[in-house]
C-alpha cells in the first residue's frame, strides 16, 4: 500500500483530497499538514511514497517544499493539486518531476487519473531493468499504447473492475458480487465487464448449477 501525505492549507480541500485518495485501496493517507515547513520537517524523518501538494500556502509554499525535498534528496513523488496556473510556476514544478498537475476545481475522476498515473509510474520502474513496453505504458495517456476507452467509459473505472476480476475465484464472479466489491452499481458493472469481454480481457460463462435462474459469471482472461 502506498503511503500518502497531503499538504494543503484549506481544510475543506484537504478533506476532499483525503476522501479521494482513500477511495482507492492502493493508498493510505498517513498525515495531513497545513503548511510546507511542518510537512518538510516530518517528511525528513518519515518515508512516504506520495505527497499531494498545494502551491499557495503561507510562509512556505508548495513550490519551496518540493524544491527542498529535491535538495535534501528525500525520495517522494508529488501530485500538485492547486489553483496555481502561472506558466513559470507550472514549468518549474514540472521540471522538478511532479507526477501530475491538477488545477482547482477538479473532479473526482481527474483525481483518480492522477493516482492511476502515479501507480503506472511506480509499476514501470519497479524492476532493476526497465522494458520499453513498460515505458510505453507509462508515457501513454491511457496506459496502453494510443488506446482510449470509448466515450462514456473511464479508464480508472475499467481498472477498478479489472482489479476485482483478477482476484475473483477460478469460476468467476457475478456482476452483483463485483458491484459489492467495487462500490459501482450493477448496471455500471455490466457495462464495463461486457466491454472487457468484447476486448478479450475478460471471459463470461453461465452457471446453471444455481438451483434457480442461471447466473452469468465473469473472470479475467488468462494471459
Amino acid at each position: 500500500m502506498y503511503r500518502v501525505v497531503i499538504v494543503e492549507d484549506d481544510p475543506m480541500v484537504s478533506l476532499i483530497n483525503r476522501t479521494y485518495v482513500e477511495r482507492d485501496s492502493r493508498f493510505q493517507v498517513v498525515q495531513t499538514f497545513q503548511d510546507g515547513q511542518t510537512a518538510l520537517d516530518w517528511l525528513a524523518q518519515n518515508p512516504v511514497d506520495l505527497v499531494v501538494l498545494d502551491v499557495y500556502m503561507p510562509l512556505f509554499t508548495g513550490e519551496e517544499l518540493l524544491r527542498a525535498l529535491r535538495h535534501q534528496q528525500i525520495d517522494v513523488d508529488a501530485i500538485m493539486v492547486t489553483a496555481a496556473n502561472a506558466g513559470p510556476t507550472v514549468d518549474a514544478l514540472l521540471k522538478m518531476g511532479v507526477v501530475d498537475y491538477l488545477m482547482k476545481p477538479f473532479t473526482a475522476e481527474r483525481f483518480q487519473q492522477a493516482l492511476d498515473t502515479f501507480c503506472r509510474h511506480r509499476e514501470a520502474l519497479a524492476g532493476n531493468l526497465v522494458e520499453q513496453s513498460a515505458l510505453d505504458k507509462l508515457f501513454s495517456p491511457a496506459g496502453s499504447g494510443d488506446w482510449q476507452p470509448p466515450k462514456g467509459l473511464q479508464e480508472s473505472t475499467l481498472e477498478k473492475v479489472r482489479t476485482c476480476l483478477r482476484s475473483s475465484p477460478a469460476q468467476g464472479m457475478p456482476s452483483e458480487a463485483i458491484s459489492r466489491q467495487t462500490g459501482l452499481s450493477v448496471v455500471t458493472v455490466r457495462r464495463y465487464v461486457n466491454y472487457l469481454v468484447e476486448r478479450g480481457e475478460a471471459r463470461s460463462t453461465v452457471n446453471y448449477d444455481t438451483g434457480g435462474r442461471p447466473c452469468r459469471l465473469y473472470r479475467i482472461s488468462a494471459s
